[in-house]
């Protein structure tokens, strides 16, 4: 790496030159000229470099980075992981750790993080373009203070056709949405037609699975079919019945359009004998979808189609986005957006003005400038100016809602290794029956519940003696949460 990087470093400083980038204002407080080592943990060295350290490098050549590879803590016959990265932490004493959501906060929460607040005071730093919400969100994760910082972010919206909804007088779509309101505009638009060739009014994933579609809804309301801490399953609830029917409701509309359609009565896939064909045959793309959920790099897909002079009359375009649907008890989050390698300063790290001008530099408009010209950006800038687009469409839906403080796979380890790939081959194949009219969803429920509660129990021998003060949830949680498609 250290052969690579002094050929890469030349190349680096002119693309940074010739994209016009200015460093000032951000850069006081260390002495560029005073030789330092920051250690950083990061997946593997070429990756941390190809992110995030090439530019940084260029910029403080006298800043030594060690990155410290995490492939070792998920590598091997790994049970406890959460032992593992501690053990990591303790022997490798990182500057920079990379944490996950749920990691910041128990850390921030011990005292084992480095304040920023401090830093930001001292530094003065530019925290007016960051997109909104975010700092109030991580000092919310953080206790009150913030201890990490980020370079971008992933978030999914919803993108419409406006020229579908202008064609069957249908009103728009709108931020913040209900799920329930989504669904009844996918319901509005016709449904004749062969399959491969007519309109359809929603596309929110990539099959038809009800137990992966019923488990988008439950994560917009916070609710899980399983609370690890007490070792108990609660999917035979009210909450879920309501949420599996909206699935099932929503299926049986032929509103949704799902990527096996294209599969369907062929063998060898969906018909792409040219790149031509392979450009048209997203639905959305090619002007037959009226609403799709989908991420940033959508973006791009259109626009590569727009560009082929093949077809580009056939492509979409007037088309705008707002934010993904919500749930009713918190409107302004979202479990599709998400801050990724959340980068902390260790409350142990020997160079603190060093690690901080990392962090603070990743995390700067000057930085987001020159990623959002490469096309090996890890997901959204957190700085708005570059979240932009020339034609006036609502970009700020990719950055109005916050992240969700529901996690559905929390304390994850309190349960078996194999409980959640064994339920959810269990619940997919039920809920299939009950797709076919093969069983009935009261029925399939009442069996997810007792199978359920048999994997959590058959490898947890101490709950032998506790087996019997299992509380029942025959009649429903204890939160009822109703998402009808009327």
């Amino acid at each position: 790496m250290k052969a690579w990087f002094k050929w890469v470093t030349p190349i680096a400083l002119t693309a940074l030159v010739a994209t016009g980038c200015s460093f000032g204002g951000g850069n006081k407080g260390l002495d560029k000229n005073e030789p330092s080592t920051l250690k950083v943990m990061y997946y593997d060295e070429g990756s941390f470099f190809q992110d995030y350290g090439m530019i940084f490098s260029a910029l403080y050549p006298n800043i030594d980075i060690e990155v410290l590879s995490t492939q070792s803590i998920y590598s091997g016959e790994q049970e406890d992981y959460e032992a593992a990265f501690d053990k990591f932490i303790e022997e490798k004493q990182p500057d920079i750790l990379m944490l996950s959501s749920e990691q910041y906060k128990e850390w921030a929460l011990d005292g084992k993080l480095y304040d920023l607040d401090t830093m930001i005071e001292k530094e003065k730093y530019d925290t007016e373009g960051l997109i909104p919400g975010m700092l109030d969100y991580l000092r919310e994760q953080g206790g009150g203070r913030l201890y990490a910082m980020t370079p971008s972010f992933y978030s999914q919206v919803l993108y419409y056709n406006k020229d579908l909804f202008d064609k069957y007088q249908i009103e728009y779509p709108t931020d913040r949405m209900s799920w329930s309101e989504t669904l009844q505009l996918a319901r509005r638009f016709p449904t004749e037609g062969e399959p491969k060739e007519r309109v359809y009014g929603l596309k929110m994933s990539y099959n038809d699975d009800l137990f992966q579609m019923a488990s988008v809804f439950a994560a917009s309301e916070g609710i899980s079919y399983v609370n690890p801490a007490q070792k108990q399953v609660t999917i035979n609830s009210d909450s879920w019945k309501n949420i599996f029917q909206t699935a099932l409701d929503a299926l049986s509309s032929k509103a949704l359009f799902y990527d096996s359609i294209m599969y369907e009565q062929s063998t060898d896939g969906p018909s792409a004998s040219s790149y031509e064909d392979y450009l048209l045959r997203d639905p959305f793309v090619s002007g037959r979808l009226a609403m799709a959920i989908g991420d940033s790099s959508f973006v791009n897909q259109i626009k590569q189609a727009s560009s082929n002079e093949k077809v580009k009359d056939q492509i979409v375009k007037n088309w705008d986005l707002v934010t993904v649907p919500v749930g009713q008890q918190n409107p302004d989050q979202s479990s599709m957006t998400a801050f990724h390698n959340l980068l902390a300063i260790s409350a142990t790290a020997t160079n603190t003005e060093a690690a901080w001008q990392l962090l603070s530099y990743l995390s700067s408009d000057e930085y987001a400038r020159v990623k959002s010209k490469s096309n090996n950006y890890n997901g959204l800038p957190v700085r708005t100016k570059y979240i932009t687009d020339t034609e006036g469409r609502n970009y700020a839906a990719y950055y109005n809602l916050k992240p969700s403080s529901f996690n559905a796979y929390k304390d994850y380890d309190k349960l078996p290794q194999n409980f959640w790939n064994e339920f959810m081959a269990v619940a997919q194949t039920e809920l299939q029956k009950v797709k076919d009219d093969k069983q009935s969803l009261d029925a399939a429920l009442d069996l997810l519940q007792v199978q359920g509660q048999e994997m959590i129990l058959k490898e947890d021998p101490v709950k032998d003696d506790a087996a019997a003060d299992v509380p029942s949830v025959e009649g429903g949680a204890s939160t009822s949460v109703t998402v009808e498609a009327q």
